[in-house]
């Protein structure tokens, strides 16, 4: 009988596969990021307990196209500074990807609040364009023009906080209490520009990160980097203290319940 492919893999074939993960070079990406001051009322609405507002009420945008091997990715995010008692951080609310094998391992192993969504950076000369759009909005847009080259900064971590949970089989609340991750990106940059201009949020129903007002632009880069990452289960969090805030995730907070049509099965 030829081989079912919806069989069981064998111990051999899924130790190849992960072997062959970790033998993946760097991969290095071509991003935007804009960073800028909003208002502290804000920051503090959009932070599910026990995360925390940090001294400054910073947002940041990453809009980034990455050269994997085969095929590139657009990849993108809106995150908000955070805390988790003495660890501070980024708290994403939304990670646009161009393709769906980004969105999947990234929202099921690490409960990443990925989306597809369109992602574009563009460079004619001197003058970049960058911009994440859902729906037909670019929800999100950066412009500006090369001023100047900036020393690339030393090899750094950064942590970014994740809700991971699954939404009740029986149409209420979770399967079981939610975990908090941190996933922690060591980042390597080897060439990075300063960026003069500005930063554009359009209104969007499905994302709306212009909740999130521009009040003081702190900078705009454009670099070359690669990035890893590793995540680990802060612990399990309070399931009646995420609900209110399970909608971040979805486009329709009702699709949460969304099961198979009546007989469809």
């Amino acid at each position: 009988m030829a081989r079912v492919r919806y069989g069981a893999r064998t111990a051999a074939e899924t130790a190849a596969a992960r072997a062959a993960a970790a033998r993946l070079p760097d991969i290095w990406s071509t991003g935007v990021v804009a960073l800028w001051e909003t208002d502290p009322d804000a920051v503090a609405a959009v932070l599910p307990p026990p995360l925390e507002p940090t001294g400054r009420p910073l947002v940041r945008v990453t809009i980034s196209r990455v050269d994997l091997p085969g095929y590139p990715l657009g990849a993108g995010s809106v995150s908000v500074a955070a805390a988790h008692g003495t660890v501070e951080g980024w708290y994403p609310l939304v990670m646009p990807m161009t393709h769906e094998r980004a969105l999947i391992g990234g929202r099921e192993v690490f409960g990443e609040p990925k989306k597809l969504g369109e992602v574009v950076v563009e460079r004619d000369g001197l003058v970049v364009n960058a911009r994440l759009a859902r729906h037909g909005i670019a929800f999100v847009e950066v412009r500006g023009a090369v001023s100047g080259p900036l020393p690339p900064p030393a090899p750094a971590e950064r942590t970014d906080f994740y809700f991971k949970f699954l939404p009740g089989v029986e149409g209420a609340g979770f399967d079981a209490d939610p975990v908090l991750v941190h996933c922690v990106r060591g980042e390597k940059v080897r060439r990075l520009e300063r960026l003069t201009g500005d930063v554009v949020l359009r209104e969007s129903m499905y994302d709306p990160v212009a909740d999130l007002p521009v009040r003081r632009l702190v900078e705009i880069t454009l670099g070359e980097k690669t990035t890893d990452q590793r995540g680990r289960v802060a612990g399990r969090v309070s399931a009646e203290a995420l609900l209110p805030y399970v909608h971040q995730r979805y486009d329709d907070p009702a699709q949460i319940h969304d099961g198979p049509p009546e007989g469809s099965v």
